[in-house]
């Protein structure tokens, strides 16, 4: 079919940034070269793929900046600009606000100019709301660049975990998809660590740094293959595919496959929310959902924004240090996760399910610890506070280490993987959307419910936990070692 004058026709719909010619050039001159081994094959198979996950990750860095931004600053921003604590706290989740407008609008915007061109028009208010953020006088230059980096965080969310998911080779996808959370992870350290040394408005201009850098990246790298071949693109989709394989590697079977998985989802088809409602699409788009809610019941959001008053609230003198310490332990556990592959090996080899399993469980039990030692702070007497302070901050380790163990890449991973293709973009964003209003609501409350009773605000977290664990008993599909195309089908 002539797909891609078809394509034209359809206006918008092409990509923002194109692949590129000079990928055709270096698979037409590799081909001319000596054949290669096997091995050779591989690695440059790999490097391809990781360069364009390197690239890509500098989003969720972006994203991870952000969340963290608020914790190291809070005394600063408030003194310096006069600001009260509920004032303060409403900057903190705007965030939240501005990113459920961006995952409202981040699955029509990676249907219609591609899943490159999203991160880009992502990466500009996110560098607009730094610069807002560094040159405040008052609360409504901070609040007006809060919402602005939730913005372009809310599409960064969507799209980075898609993008890896389509591009990645199925033997890959989830250890490739757990690298999104391992980034969220350094950019929450970095704001950590960069906020102990430098003031609020030079962090904030450092906040532009990742998004900077992601623009001209991204026109280094191939757009997903399985979204050009949804729009019709085939010559484009068959390029950026043996560029992601490697040039001398044959595509045909994967190709073939690719098209099979498209051919009943046209790019004109329209899918109304009324349709969700048939069971190949609810059953996935409620697991998405589902995980991505228990994600943020978990707490971890409430932890990670105000650890810093929770480590006073236990009666850690030095609670900055204390921040960056969390911080660096979390990092420090996933970077050690990849690289030694006690999760990037594992989620394809023992699968999606047991690692949520066992992250659910592990957050349940610490925040259950950090509960009790909360309640008998208050009977005890004050002889026990230190230890008991020291107590809940290894029950909030433990919290970190659960949740970057399966929680906190997981749900994304399976997200981007059972989502039909022709459902994607509207399904993809209510699922973000989900996600990102349960974690406002976390963070709003969390000062409140810390206030009302801190034992009681970690015993709810502690439930949450459970319920994600039967949750994924009960409905979540183990989808290691299955293609994209066979997770999809499965639904049917």
């Amino acid at each position: 079919m002539s797909s891609d004058a078809a394509t034209v026709e359809d206006g918008l719909r092409k990509p923002l940034l194109h692949t590129g010619s000079w990928y055709r050039m270096a698979g037409m001159g590799s081909r001319q070269s000596s054949i290669m081994g096997s091995s050779a094959q591989i690695i440059r198979e790999s490097i391809s793929i990781f360069l364009c996950v390197f690239i890509v990750a500098l989003g969720p860095i972006q994203f991870g900046f952000t969340c963290g931004y608020s914790n190291p600053t809070q005394s600063e921003i408030i003194n310096d600009l006069g600001l009260t604590i509920s004032e303060f706290s409403i900057f903190g989740s705007l965030a939240n606000v501005g990113a459920m407008v961006g995952a409202v609008a981040s699955g029509q915007i990676a249907e219609y100019i591609g899943r490159k061109g999203s991160l880009m028009i992502a990466s500009i208010p996110n560098i607009i709301g730094w610069l807002a953020i560094s040159f405040a006088k008052d609360s409504s230059f901070l609040y007006m660049g809060r919402l602005l980096e939730g913005f372009g965080v809310g599409i960064i969310s969507y799209t980075v975990p898609v993008y890896i998911a389509e591009i990645a080779p199925q033997n890959l996808r989830g250890s490739l998809g757990s690298v999104n959370q391992l980034s969220v992870t350094i950019g929450i350290m970095l704001a950590y660590l960069l906020g102990l040394f430098l003031p609020w408005r030079v962090l904030a201009v450092l906040g532009i740094l990742p998004c900077t850098v992601l623009i001209p990246g991204l026109f280094f790298i191939p757009e997903s293959p399985r979204w050009l071949a949804k729009m019709g693109l085939n010559e484009d989709f068959e390029t950026s595919l043996q560029v992601l394989r490697g040039f001398d590697t044959d595509i045909s079977i994967e190709v073939n496959e690719i098209k099979r998985s498209v051919a009943s989802s046209t790019k004109r088809t329209a899918i109304r929310f009324s349709e969700l409602k048939r069971r190949r699409y609810l059953y996935p788009l409620m697991v998405g959902i589902g995980l991505l809610v228990l994600q943020q019941l978990s707490g971890i959001n409430g932890v990670l924004f105000y650890s810093s008053n929770i480590f006073k609230f236990a009666g850690i003198a030095s609670s900055k240090a204390a921040t960056f310490g969390l911080g660096a332990i979390q990092n420090l556990v996933i970077d050690k996760v990849i690289v030694t592959g006690i999760t990037t090996t594992l989620v394809d080899r023992m699968g999606r399910r047991v690692l949520l399993i066992v992250s659910s469980s592990l957050m349940s039990a610490s925040s259950l610890l950090v509960a009790i030692a909360f309640y008998l702070g208050d009977i005890l007497s004050e002889h026990t506070r230190f230890a008991l302070g020291i107590l809940s901050l290894i029950g909030l380790v433990v919290l970190v280490i659960g949740f970057s163990i399966g929680l906190g890449a997981i749900p994304w991973v399976i997200m981007s993987e059972i989502l039909p293709v022709n459902i994607k973009s509207l399904a993809g964003s209510v699922a973000t959307l989900a996600n990102w209003l349960t974690a406002w609501v976390v963070t709003m409350t969390a000062n409140l419910l810390f206030t009302w009773s801190k034992g009681g605000t970690f015993l709810i977290y502690s439930i949450a936990s459970i319920f994600t664990v039967a949750f994924v008993k009960l409905w979540v599909p183990e989808t290691k070692g299955r293609t994209l195309e066979e997770i999809q089908y499965s639904f049917r």
